[in-house]
């Protein structure tokens, strides 16, 4: 890499595919003027995305440094900013970025951003950086690179902190967060990088097994005269039972549980950390199913049922509240019907609807390391 001049410094924001590379290309269109408007001195900058998998095959820090230090050197570049939605651990607590002013680079990861508000904390991020990465401090060729401690990216209750550094690495400021709050800050990107509305269209049969459940159990008498007889509290049991049967059937089945590499307490709290975020995400995924559900059967059971034949048969008048309870047993009784065709599907369908791309290849690289069962 080269130094930057006094009138141009070229970003490059190297991203992993798919969200952080979008997030990535949202960012570059405000980026320069708001690094501009903060830096002063008449400094401009330009901002190049690079989409390309830095992160594949390996999680280790060190490793990951060198990629993009070799990678930046390659290029004419002045900062390079790389991007990945892989959560990643440093000493015990997990990392948000590291910085090292006398290359000229930095690591991003988002997860630990959060899941709310991911573009603009990620771009405070990025803008903290390559401030803190363009300052004259760190780019004077005159004397060692200083480390400017970077600006508030997150909010004041935000767990995030600088954290330790060991003698060998390249990365010479580091920021962390750790504790509980830090857990579920981290626990939250993981699962927004899954993006779990996707796993609804990526169940295409067991989609195609729970509405013609539904639909076969809305013109079933049986299933009429129990609507009327169930209390609420029964109706919220099969609501729930339905779907945690539906969230258990999926992860079993393609085999989306993670077991631990080794002994250690570090590796069993990554492993509870990746598990709690397959669970969350399939269990969003068919929490949206199971809404979509109501609605279509709400839909079906308007246009279907005809008052009289419902009265005849469950001795009731058809008003909004049958209506209502009938599509909500309906839907549960639907769910398990889509759990069941969900075997259906194949495991690989069912962990590329319900992962990341970055979290798709570490887990194929654990299964061929370990030689275990897929996703394992």
């Amino acid at each position: 890499m080269r130094v930057s001049s006094q009138s141009v410094t070229v970003v490059a924001l190297l991203a992993d595919p798919d969200a952080p590379t979008e997030i990535a290309r949202r960012m570059a269109r405000t980026l320069p003027a708001r690094l501009a408007e903060k830096s002063g001195r008449g400094r401009r900058f330009d901002v190049e995305v690079v989409s390309e998998p830095f992160t594949a095959g390996t999680e280790d820090l060190s490793t990951l440094m060198r990629r993009i230090m070799d990678r930046g050197r390659a290029e004419n570049w002045d900062v390079v900013v790389a991007i990945t939605d892989l959560p990643l651990h440093s000493h015990g607590h997990k990392l948000v970025v590291d910085l090292s002013h006398e290359h000229g680079l930095a690591l991003l990861s988002l997860p630990p951003l959060g899941g709310l508000r991911l573009q603009t904390r990620a771009m405070r991020a990025v803008k903290e950086t390559v401030l803190s990465l363009a300052s004259p401090r760190a780019t004077s060729t005159e004397q060692p690179p200083r480390r400017r401690p970077l600006g508030r990216f997150v909010s004041r209750l935000a767990p995030v902190h600088q954290g330790p550094i060991g003698e060998d690495e390249i990365a010479d400021l580091r920021y962390v967060v750790s504790g509980p709050r830090g857990y579920l800050r981290v626990l939250g990107g993981m699962v927004r990088a899954n993006r779990p509305w996707r796993l609804v269209p990526g169940l295409s049969k067991a989609l195609a097994a729970a509405l013609a459940t539904g639909a076969i159990a809305t013109v079933n008498s049986t299933i009429w005269s129990l609507s009327e007889a169930l209390s609420t509290a029964r109706l919220v049991i099969a609501m729930v039972g339905s779907v945690t049967l539906m969230i258990g059937w999926l992860i079993v089945d393609a085999h989306l549980w993670h077991r631990p590499t080794d002994a250690s307490t570090e590796e069993k709290k990554r492993t509870s950390l990746y598990n709690a975020s397959t669970v969350m995400t399939v269990g969003i995924g068919v929490i949206v199913c199971y809404g979509g559900l109501i609605v279509i059967n709400l839909v079906s059971a308007l246009f279907i049922l005809n008052d009289r034949v419902f009265a005849s048969m469950t001795r009731s008048p058809l008003h909004a509240t049958e209506y209502w309870t009938l599509s909500w047993l309906v839907s549960s009784i639907a769910t398990v019907g889509g759990a069941l065709g969900s075997g259906f599907e194949s495991a690989e369908a069912i962990r590329t609807a319900a992962f990341s791309k970055r979290e798709q290849e570490r887990r194929d690289m654990l299964h061929d390391d370990h030689g275990d069962q897929p996703a394992n």
